[in-house]
């Protein structure tokens, strides 16, 4: 496995409507991830869940956002090549749709630095 580490001024956006499909992807977002947007757009956001963390973490997520609260939390993402993936600290904002309608969730994500990864990685071996 290749981690890809993120540079200090990546910033990686997406958009979902409120099932988690992707309507959005900005270029960092494509780039770390090794997908074109045309690959993103209208694909579950779980295309890039790294089977590594635990179920108990998104669980958190979708009741955080569903409830119209903010989430922040670390996150393990794969890449589109299997073997790499990469850590970032995420906020999820519930928002009003970019078609001005349904709403949906923003996602920006910034690069995690060693100590928050450490510390992301001991608590998630103690969730399922």
């Amino acid at each position: 496995m290749a981690e890809i580490v993120l540079q200090d001024n990546d910033f990686l956006v997406s958009e979902t409507d409120k099932s988690g499909k992707i309507r959005f992807a900005n270029e960092d977002f494509c780039r770390v991830a090794g997908y074109k947007n045309e690959e993103l757009v209208g694909k579950a956001h779980n295309i890039v869940r790294h089977p590594d963390m635990p179920k108990a973490a998104f669980k958190d997520l979708w009741d955080t956002i569903s409830q119209g609260k903010v989430w922040t939390g670390y996150v393990k993402n794969k890449c589109k090549n299997p073997s790499d993936f990469y850590w970032v600290y995420a906020t999820v904002y519930p928002i009003l749709g970019c078609d001005g309608k349904d709403g949906g969730y923003l996602s920006c994500r910034r690069k995690a630095n060693r100590e928050e990864i450490a510390a992301a990685e001991a608590l998630y071996k103690t969730l399922k």
